[in-house]
């Protein structure tokens, strides 16, 4: 089964060992990818978790799960991220930031959240700090026959569009 992070990678070697808690993110992209799997599946605990300390103390799972009611969660495109970056340089940052856009289904409309979200490294472990938002979040229009956001390479009605009905 591929990864709900829209990832090429399978879920058992993408964000299960993330989620399940037998391997912690090395990068802060890994983190977005399996915070926005948390998300998909509901696993509030986890998205709890990967708030920095600060934030992680003025929130419960009960809010998450409560703000996130009505909100399935299928596509994540990473817009700008600096994983990319040399192994050396990488394992020397504490905070970086990631630029995504995130499609979700509430009440058969199709939303995106585009967000670039801060992240930094406390106790050696990277955590979700906070994010700005971009000005086109909301609901869009995806025409049917347009490729599906989630990089499946089939067309939109073929393939995530059918989860909203």
């Amino acid at each position: 089964m591929r990864c709900f992070c829209c990832s090429s990678n399978s879920f058992k070697n993408c964000c299960e060992p993330f989620l399940s808690g037998s391997v912690t993110p090395a990068f802060a992209e890994q983190l977005m990818r399996s915070r926005f799997t948390a998300y998909a599946l509901n696993k509030f605990d986890y998205v709890l978790n990967t708030y920095t300390e600060e934030k992680r103390n003025n929130l419960s799972v009960n809010e998450l799960a409560d703000s996130a009611t009505g909100a399935t969660w299928f596509a994540l495109i990473i817009n700008k991220s600096s994983q990319l970056q040399v192994e050396s340089e990488r394992l020397t940052l504490t905070r970086d930031t990631v630029e995504f856009t995130a499609y979700y289904f509430e009440n058969k409309h199709v939303y995106q959240l585009h967000e670039t979200s801060n992240f930094v490294k406390e106790d050696g472990l990277w955590r979700y700090h906070d994010g700005l938002l971009h000005d086109d979040c909301g609901k869009v229009k995806l025409g049917r026959n347009l490729p599906c956001p989630c990089g499946s390479n089939r067309k939109f009605k073929q393939c995530c569009a059918s989860k909203a009905r």
